[in-house]
């Protein structure tokens, strides 16, 4: 117990700062780009909509259940529901965060596989979607979002804190209420991701105490090196469905399943499959149907086996492949170095931001806020938020 713990708290120490940046770069770009104009920048699957809507993901929150939430929202409002699932793939998958950590854990070549992968995925996603979506399964999908069935994460879906105004988006950032707008998202951000992130953290930390590694060298073929390229990619998505894990928590258990001799491209796939774990699937059943949540589960599978495979022989063909297995899954030892000089600069960096958010009160009551629908309290929070911008 003690050696899980010991490298829950390594892993913890060595990421701190990456994600503190991280969300703090997140919540400068929530703080600038409305969800409003959002909307009306993906209203149908065109190349150029589906570009869009990968930026528009890339600059969102990386907490999946928002990214689910915010999807079905955009999709109720007229959004195209193929723009709307590329935006919630890029929102949990081609965020700076999990690029900063996977960074961190497990070395530079996986993060350029992830962003080579990742649209890649994007695109085979949107032909599958042309070539097998059924209008009438799509109008059916349509009635059951209007339905409104709540998921997680609805109320910090919908919340518009943008800083609106005049002048370029650097110039209303750094007005009171661009600062107040970024500390708004920040916060909100951590308290959606920060059960996903420690539960990973502690998953990781027991898995890679307790399990031999024999164990998953047997599961990922690893004395059978052809045969588990493509192993890898094929079971990693069934082992993100059953870790429950999702968003960055999902990294340091890519890291344990890395030492323990999974596929370059069955790291990425895994990390991919944070949009078909099991209580997402079940979000899915409530947003869209039965029916829909079938063929979501089915071709974001096959997507994510595919966009694996694509990276491995890729990466392999052009010599950048990857191939030490020292991820860090490291015992907790705090040393005077540049983990702990960034780590005391980025809390210094959320202390502020903290103390911005609830300086101006309210800031309880909107976490509050955060798992319920807003047209509940959509019209108090408005208020609120004028409130808090005239300060």
């Amino acid at each position: 117990m003690l050696h899980a713990l010991s490298l829950v708290g390594g892993m913890t120490w060595e990421i701190l700062w990456a994600l503190i940046l991280g969300f703090a770069l997140s919540a400068v770009v929530q703080a600038v780009v409305s969800k409003r104009e959002m909307r009306r920048l993906l209203p149908d699957s065109s190349p150029r909509t589906v570009v869009v809507a990968a930026g528009l993901g890339a600059a969102s929150s990386s907490c999946s259940y928002a990214a689910v939430a915010l999807a079905r929202s955009l999709f109720k409002r007229g959004a195209d529901f193929t723009a709307a699932m590329v935006f919630e793939f890029a929102a949990t998958n081609l965020v700076f965060e999990l690029g900063i950590v996977m960074a961190l854990l497990l070395g530079w070549q996986f993060v350029v596989g992830e962003f080579v992968g990742g649209p890649v995925m994007i695109v085979l996603l949107v032909v599958l979607f042309r070539l097998f979506l059924r209008p009438g399964l799509l109008a059916r999908a349509q009635e059951e979002a209007e339905r409104g069935r709540l998921g997680s994460m609805e109320g910090h879906a919908e919340m518009d804190m943008s800083a609106a105004g005049e002048g370029s988006w650097w110039q209303r950032l750094r007005t009171p209420a661009g600062f107040t707008s970024t500390a708004d998202y920040f916060v909100m951000d951590w308290a959606a991701v920060a059960r996903d992130i420690a539960v990973g953290l502690i998953v990781a930390g027991a898995l890679a105490a307790w399990v031999p590694h024999s164990f998953w060298q047997g599961l990922f073929l690893d004395h059978h090196p052809l045969l588990a390229k493509f192993w890898g990619p094929l079971i990693a998505p069934a082992v993100a469905i059953l870790s429950f894990v999702c968003s960055v928590g999902n990294v340091p258990l890519a890291a344990v399943l890395w030492n323990g001799g999974i596929s370059f491209g069955g790291v990425l796939t895994f990390i991919f499959g944070d949009l078909i774990i099991l209580p997402i699937l079940n979000i899915y059943r409530k947003y869209y149907g039965w029916k829909m949540a079938g063929f979501l589960l089915a071709t974001f599978y096959v997507t994510m086996v595919a966009a694996g495979l694509v990276v491995q022989f890729l990466f392999e063909a052009v010599g950048i492949e990857r191939h030490a297995r020292n991820a860090k899954v490291l015992e907790a030892s705090v040393a005077w170095n540049y983990t702990t000089f960034l780590n005391i600069v980025f809390l210094l960096l959320a202390s502020a931001l903290v103390w911005r958010y609830f300086r101006r009160g309210g800031g309880w009551s909107m976490l509050k806020m955060m798992n319920e629908p807003m047209d509940h309290h959509h019209h108090h929070h408005d208020h609120h938020h004028e409130h808090a911008h005239e300060h």
